[in-house]
């Protein structure tokens, strides 16, 4: 807007910006008003206008009148405002555009006319703000397009012009922002023309597109106003253009001839129908010179929108009505009235307006030294101020914004804006005194107003009778609660005063608990006297036509007390409710009600008083308490069985153990033997399919498969069939392997009820072979005998008892030969031999001659099978012995420069041993190399026997001299060459081992001394290993001469124990070759030891 320049701001004078907020409407509650504190009010001018959030809404002026800071360089003749732009045509020949949402830049447009040449008379501006007409007192005519630096003069158009009428739906909505599209023109001579004008430069196309008179006025008056609209929206095929000159008003309907994107004459057709047929006319005669025509049009920035109401300013006053653009008639003008001018506060004299304009409720009316406003609904004056003039300022015109809603007053000096701030204050009012509730509502700013319009209109529909919409008047607006439910009891409408709780009891708040529930109980208490007297007009009019409706107003009462109930059920005491509905007899309504507050106790306990057992059970089905299944079990499971033990089945919740009481009520009722047990069948269920583990369950199971006392239909072997089939298949625990039921305890109860298979079975899981064995043959039962015999598979000779058991009953006690031949026959276990003691001393053979004669035959099979095993036994350990003999004659040759594959030494210098794999060493690199691969019990056994070595060698030093090799062949694993070599002496390696000197002399002692630690393992082991002591100790030939003068001297050794000391020690060292085992061992060892600093890979 312009407010920057509007002297009403509120800010800094001058160009501070001011907003005109309106509140929205609020509702804060329902507020003491006048009704409830002197009853109800008469006169709404009572009504506090002021305090509150909504006072500076409600207190607010309905119009504000502000200059605009603006110096004029010429007088201002002419003003057009649209869409916010701003034209003004000054009498210098001058166009000034501002547009106020760039306040500040101001763009002058001369006309290049001399002022003595023309004069400015109007100027016209389309809806979008981008054409603008210029007319002048001579006829010339002037198009300015927004975006040009100059004018361009019409030449065509030769007419002074007094009003145009713009094709706003094509401007508003068009795509072609040059073309102003079809317009139609008022000229001063009476003429209406079409016109189109294009702003878009075509060098073979003048801006005047065309200019065609469509019809002249008869009587030739100026053309004051013009409008047309196309309707209606959806399709707009049809036209209406109003017209006035200064006291007549025309209306011209028809169909439009083509609408295009480009435009086009589109009027001509309409016009030319009224040539022989005259159109509507109204004339209003008068002497006044000036007249206007003025619309309003809600939502008028929309391209499609139409016009709501007009005003025509006219000598008598003012003409005004609301467009139908659906009436079927000529005249589309409906509830036309003519609004004379009103008088001003100081005189009472009518004043003929300069100008006029429309907005929503009122006529602004513009005289030459003030403004007015006059209400249209109600035709009163609401607003007058002066103008503040200068000495000499003359009133020019009113000039409106219709797509922004602005209003402008402008002289020949000043400009002043009047903000339409709250024009809608008292229309509340207004439509109040008509008795318009729906609308004053809609107009009403605060809740104290909501509440007075509910309020009246609450009493005008209780006064006419209409109770219903009175009792939801009364429910919104805030007349005491006491007063309206007297009134309704007083007019006997009960009906109406449920309808007004009811309302009532939506609106109060949640924490008037005590209001809430007063409300609700006296509602229940409505609804069931309702109830109660439509059953007695029912059962008086059994006979009447109308008892169909009753019954159906009957069933949608119960259905609204049901849901009632459903929806306000926490606002009720249950102990009083359940009281009025016992009072008026209502079961299904008490049924209910405790269904909807979840107690389902007392639902039970109803249906089990009226023996409905089925109901019970749905009831307890429905809800998730499992006590109730607990608690009425027992009755249920004496009354409906099957039913009561299929609502458990559905609730996998239950605790078993819990259940019980009510399983153990079967064994006491008199059921179908025909029918299955369901007591059984639910055990079953829990035990197999929920898997429980309780012996206790599993115990029940047991007792009712085997009752105290049998029944006098009892048949043992029909019955025993499902408790063996469960005995058979019980689950078992898992780390036992045992059923969970008591043993004892179901041996106990069969053996009492005489159920002979099921004990033997029982028998049998308790280990008792023997027991399930005798019983089985006590009752003469040979097959269930033989089946426990077979049963401890894994004890043979407990086996093997048993089935003699079993053959002495079927020899001794049958007495039948033939039948214990054939019993002979289910068993590897027993011969004939085994069976032939139970037999009589004096007994035919022939019975068992042709068995006897088979038993022999099968001995000598098995005779010859030994004797056979044997030989074979024989020829395999003279294969052994022959290959031991091979093995000590084999040898292999070696080239005498072989060097040890350890220290690379010449190898024949020294004892050595050959592998099969071509790797030989020295024995003392041997010992060395085998100990780092050996397990720690090897490496134990080694110490040990090099204590044991130690300690029965001679503690002298042994000579040495010439080495046959044949000789030392003989404790080595491979022979070595035959020729002879000298052995050259040379330091042990064991010298390095502290002050050990001699390792033959010192070697025990060392040995002892580090073997106190033998049972550590890994290195510890392998330092107590001292490889050239081994090495000297591994072979001691005998020809050795110290050996031998040691020997002669009467040191008493046992050669063969020392002989088989150290073949354990070669067995262990030369078992397999060290370098190739060590490969196997070492896989998993690094290449680089921990601690050692790799290199290898350095450049």
């Amino acid at each position: 807007m312009f407010d920057e320049y509007v002297e009403h701001t509120t800010g800094v004078p001058g160009l501070g910006p001011v907003t005109h907020q309106v509140s929205q409407l609020q509702f804060e509650g329902f507020e003491l008003s006048p009704h409830e504190v002197g009853g109800f009010v008469e006169e709404h001018e009572d009504i506090n206008m002021s305090g509150g959030p909504d006072s500076g809404v409600v207190g607010a002026p309905i119009f504000d009148l502000g200059r605009v800071q603006y110096m004029f360089p010429a007088p201002l003749v002419s003003l057009a405002v649209c869409s916010d732009v701003l034209a003004m045509g000054l009498s210098s020949n001058v166009i000034v555009l501002i547009e106020l949402s760039h306040s500040d830049q101001v763009i002058k447009i001369p006309i290049p006319r001399k002022a003595t040449d023309m004069s400015i008379y109007k100027l016209f501006m389309d809806p979008s703000g981008r054409h603008i007409i210029i007319t002048s007192s001579q006829g010339e005519n002037w198009y300015l397009f927004r975006s040009w630096k100059k004018p361009r003069q019409l030449k065509g158009f030769k007419m002074v012009i007094e009003s145009i009428a713009w094709n706003k739906a094509a401007l508003m909505s068009s795509s072609n922002m040059t073309s102003t599209r079809e317009i139609l023109i008022g000229a001063r001579n009476g003429t209406i023309y079409e016109a189109l004008l294009d702003a878009e430069e075509d060098f073979f196309k003048s801006h005047e597109r065309y200019l065609q008179s469509v019809f002249s006025l008869p009587e030739r008056h100026p053309i004051t106003g013009i409008k047309f609209d196309f309707f209606p929206t959806s399709d707009q095929r049809r036209a209406l253009v109003i017209v006035t000159t200064q006291s007549r008003i025309y209306q011209f309907v028809g169909n439009s001839e083509r609408r295009s994107e480009d435009g086009g004459r589109i009027f001509a057709g309409l016009f030319s129908n009224y040539r022989e047929v005259a159109p509507k006319i109204l004339e209003l005669p008068g002497d006044l010179q000036r007249s206007e025509l003025q619309f309003f049009t809600p939502n008028s920035d929309q391209a499609l929108s139409l016009p709501k109401g007009m005003a025509w300013m006219t000598g008598p006053g003012i003409y005004h009505g609301s467009l139908n653009f659906a009436a079927a008639a000529e005249d589309y003008i409906d509830s036309a009235q003519l609004l004379p001018y009103p008088t001003s506060l100081t005189d009472d004299v009518p004043e003929i307006p300069l100008s006029i304009a429309l907005t929503e409720f009122h006529f602004i009316l513009l005289y030459k030294d003030r403004i007015a406003g006059v209400c249209n609904l109600d035709d009163k004056l609401t607003y007058e101020e002066s103008l503040p003039l200068k000495p000499s300022e003359e009133v020019r015109g009113f000039a409106a914004d219709p797509a922004r809603k602005t209003y402008w007053v402008y002289t020949d000096q000043s400009l002043f804006e009047l903000v339409v701030g709250n024009e809608d204050r008292d229309v509340w009012k207004i439509y109040l005194e008509k008795g318009e509730y729906e609308i004053a509502l809609r107009y009403a700013k605060t809740a104290g107003h909501r509440d007075y319009v509910l309020g009246a209109q609450a009493n005008a529909y209780f006064n006419e009778g209409r109770y219903f919409q009175a009792a939801q008047c009364y429910a919104q607006c805030s007349i005491a609660f006491e007063e309206v439910a007297l009134k309704f009891l007083d007019a006997e409408e009960r009906d109406s005063l449920r309808s007004y709780l009811i309302s009532r009891l939506e609106r109060t708040r949640k924490t008037d608990t005590t209001q809430r529930m007063m409300l609700a109980t006296w509602l229940v208490e409505f609804y069931l006297s309702k109830c109660n007297e439509l059953d007695d007009i029912v059962a008086s009019e059994s006979v009447s036509s109308d008892v169909d409706n009753l019954q159906t107003e009957r069933t949608i009462l119960e259905d609204d007390l049901r849901q009632f109930f459903d929806t306000y059920k926490n606002d009720l005491d249950h102990h009083t409710v359940y009281e009025l509905i016992q009072a008026h007899g209502r079961t299904d309504m008490y049924l209910y009600y405790a269904g909807t507050i979840g107690d389902l106790e007392r639902v039970i306990e109803h249906w089990i008083i009226e023996e409905e057992w089925l109901k019970t059970i749905e009831s307890i089905s429905r809800q998730t308490d499992l006590g109730l299944y607990y608690r009425f079990g027992p009755v249920l499971m004496r009354q409906a069985p099957k039913e009561t033990v299929d609502s458990w089945l559905r609730q996998p919740s239950l605790d078993p153990l819990l259940l019980i009481p009510s399983i153990l009520q079967f064994q006491h009722t008199v059921h179908d033997p025909l029918s299955p047990n369901h007591a059984i069948r639910y055990l079953n269920h829990v035990i197999f399919d929920q898997l429980n583990t309780s012996p206790t369950i599993h115990n029940l199971l047991i007792t009712f498969y085997v009752p105290p006392t049998p029944a006098p239909y009892h048949k043992p072997q029909e019955d025993d069939v499902p408790l063996l089939r469960f005995l058979s298949t019980a689950p078992l625990h898992p780390i036992t392997g045992k059923p969970y039921f008591d043993l004892d305890y179901a041996l106990r109860l069969c053996k009492n009820s005489g159920r002979t298979q099921p004990c033997v079975h029982i028998y049998s899981k308790m280990g008792l072979w023997e027991n399930s064995v005798d019983l089985a043959l006590e009752k003469g039962d040979l097959e269930l005998a033989k089946i426990n015999a077979d049963m401890p598979e894994d004890d043979p000779p407990l086996r093997k008892k048993l089935w003699l058991k079993i053959a002495r009953y079927v020899v001794q006690d049958k007495q039948d030969i033939k039948t214990a031949m054939r019993f002979l026959e289910n068993t590897d276990l027993l011969k004939i031999e085994d069976i032939l003691p139970f037999f009589p001393d004096f007994v035919v053979i022939d019975d068992f001659k042709e068995e006897i004669a088979h038993a022999l035959e099968g001995y000598s099979s098995h005779i010859d099978t030994l004797k056979s095993e044997m030989d074979d036994a024989t020829q395999t350990a003279e294969s052994i012995k022959r290959d031991i003999i091979a093995l000590k004659t084999r040898f292999v040759t070696l080239d005498s420069a072989e060097p040890c594959s350890v220290c690379s030494h010449l190898l024949i210098t020294r004892q050595f041993y050959v592998f099969p794999c071509r790797h030989s060493f020295h024995a003392d690199c041997l010992i060395g190399l085998a100990k780092e691969y050996l397990p720690p019990h090897a490496l134990r056994k080694i110490v040990a026997l090099q204590n044991e070595l130690m300690q029965g060698t001679p503690t002298k030093g042994v000579g040495v001299g010439p080495l046959n090799g044949a000789d030392m062949g003989r404790s080595l694993p491979a022979s070595t060459t035959q020729s002879q070599q000298v052995v050259v002496s040379r330091p042990l390696l064991s010298a390095n081992f502290g002050t050990i000197g001699n390792p033959l002399q010192n070697g025990a002692r060392a040995a002892n001394l580090l073997g106190r630690n033998i049972i550590s393992a890994g290195d510890r082991l392998r330092d107590l290993i001292i490889p050239d002591a081994l090495a000297a100790v591994v072979s001691a030939p005998a020809w050795i001469p110290s050996v031998g003068a040691q020997r002669r001297q009467g040191i008493n050794i046992d050669e063969k124990k020392i002989e088989k000391l150290r073949a354990e020690l070669e067995d262990l060292l030369a078992s397999s070759c060290p370098l190739c085992e060590s490969v196997v061992v070492g896989l998993d060892k690094p290449f680089v030891k921990e601690g050692e600093v790799d290199v290898t890979w350095v450049l």
